[in-house]
């Protein structure tokens, strides 16, 4: 056997097992998937998003939202099912509006907008901060470090990359009692606990049941989310039917070219 020979025959072990690792790793990742599928298919999903409509609750500085049917711009006609086959609806609102998101842009010149957010921040480990103890003491209760430190005693500490979202159950003022749901004090963070979270422990996005991230007269804790370079997600519902750890959020907006804002849809993955 020449030298040449020899080293074409050497080699042929070598590539056939290129080739394989070729066929068999995208059967493997998608087997991977399919596992994942299943596993998340079995949970538990729980919708942490508020139905609107043109008298749900809003800043006033915004006013309500307007439905109505949409029209044939040249006839100024409804469109209805039984004359044109389909039928659908003009929205005018602000993009802040029901539960949303509140991208970066929205309080920095330099910030991304909705739009550039990036997938992977759309789907992350969840945990609930319960702030629901102190209300009955203190009802627009802010929660602190010490009341965080007191929660990482009993489940452990906020991981990294996770979403921290505040219970405080206002939510269910949202359909009942809209005004109360609109009061000027309110459960929230604390400012100091919105810095903590992002810089100590390194959360990536933050989401509470109220308009408003806290009760200060600059928003100082939204101002520093959102110019820091997150976003979080407001008005958000059913955070006291998820538990305090191991589960997942998923959290989608549409993809508006240079976005201020917009109503999201949130749900979690039940463990």
């Amino acid at each position: 056997m020449t030298r040449r020979n020899y080293t074409c025959a050497a080699l042929l072990p070598i590539a056939a097992l290129c080739v394989s690792v070729l066929i068999v790793s995208p059967a493997h990742a998608q087997s991977e998937l399919a596992r994942a599928y299943r596993t998340i298919a079995s949970k538990t999903f729980v919708d942490l998003t508020h139905s609107f409509g043109p008298d749900t609750p809003v800043w006033s500085g915004f006013g309500q939202a307007k439905f109505s049917p949409a029209a044939d711009p040249k006839t100024h006609e409804p469109y209805t099912i039984p004359k044109d086959g389909f039928r659908t609806t003009y929205y005018e609102m602000v993009g802040q509006y029901g539960t949303h998101v509140d991208p970066p842009a929205h309080f920095a010149d330099n910030g991304i907008t909705m739009d550039r957010i990036p997938l992977k921040e759309m789907i992350l480990p969840l945990v609930v901060l319960d702030d629901t103890p102190y209300l009955a003491n203190d009802p627009n209760h802010a929660f602190s470090i010490d009341d965080l430190n007191a929660w990482e005693r009993r489940h452990g500490r906020v991981p990294k990359g996770a979403f921290a979202a505040l219970r405080t159950d206002m939510y269910k003022d949202w359909d009942s009692n809209p005004e109360q749901f609109k009061r000027s004090l309110f459960p929230a963070w604390a400012f100091e606990t919105i810095k903590f979270l992002y810089e100590r422990r390194g959360v990536t996005a933050t989401g509470h049941e109220s308009m408003d991230t806290d009760t200060t007269d600059k928003m100082d804790s939204e101002t520093y989310i959102l110019q820091h370079g997150h976003y979080q997600i407001e008005v958000m519902a059913n955070l006291d039917k998820v538990p305090p750890t191991g589960a997942l959020i998923v959290v989608s907006w549409p993809k508006v070219r240079n976005g201020l804002g917009f109503p999201a849809r949130a749900f979690a993955i039940l463990p």
